[in-house]
């Protein structure tokens, strides 16, 4: 690596920007995006089929970002434990995705479902061209939640069923 930075250095080659804004366009940026966009937090996946997790799968046809976010719930007390997300779209849907799986963990379910779109918004200083993505975030928490739900609902409907049938 040092060797790779010392040619570089020595031939004049600048190493390639972090973020994908060329010099000067990131200060329409709040630091905030910047940040999120450069260092995500919780970017991954889990298993769907975990009963545990509920998956959020939301998209703006408009312009194409897709944002998947995912909790992963202690069934005993139903605190989301972690989440993870992965998103295809622009740097305000990532850094967007990124504050969601932050301020989703540690939290009772009820009480993500009254994080806003414009709570995310806000924190990340998004212009109004780019409030859409904090929506799309928001739309993920609670299309998350409501997997999760309706998981457990079946999960439950099943053990139900099996303990009649042994009756």
């Amino acid at each position: 690596m040092m060797l790779k930075q010392a040619a570089k250095k020595a031939l004049g080659l600048t190493s390639r920007q972090s973020t994908p804004w060329p010099v000067g366009i990131s200060r329409f940026y709040h630091e905030n995006v910047i940040d999120h966009y450069d260092n995500p937090r919780n970017v991954g996946s889990f298993d769907k089929n975990d009963p545990n997790v509920g998956t959020g799968l939301v998209g703006a046809p408009a312009c194409g970002d897709v944002m998947k976010l995912q909790i992963k719930v202690d069934d005993k007390t139903g605190q989301i434990v972690d989440a993870r997300f992965k998103t295809f779209g622009c740097g305000s849907a990532i850094a967007s995705s990124s504050v969601a799986t932050e301020w989703v963990k540690g939290k009772a379910m009820e009480d993500v479902l009254t994080i806003k779109n414009t709570e995310i918004a806000k924190h990340l200083s998004l212009p109004p061209v780019k409030l859409h993505c904090s929506m799309l975030a928001e739309d993920a928490i609670k299309a998350a939640v409501k997997d999760y739900k309706e998981k457990r609902l079946k999960t439950n409907d099943a053990t139900a069923a099996g303990e009649t049938a042994h009756a």
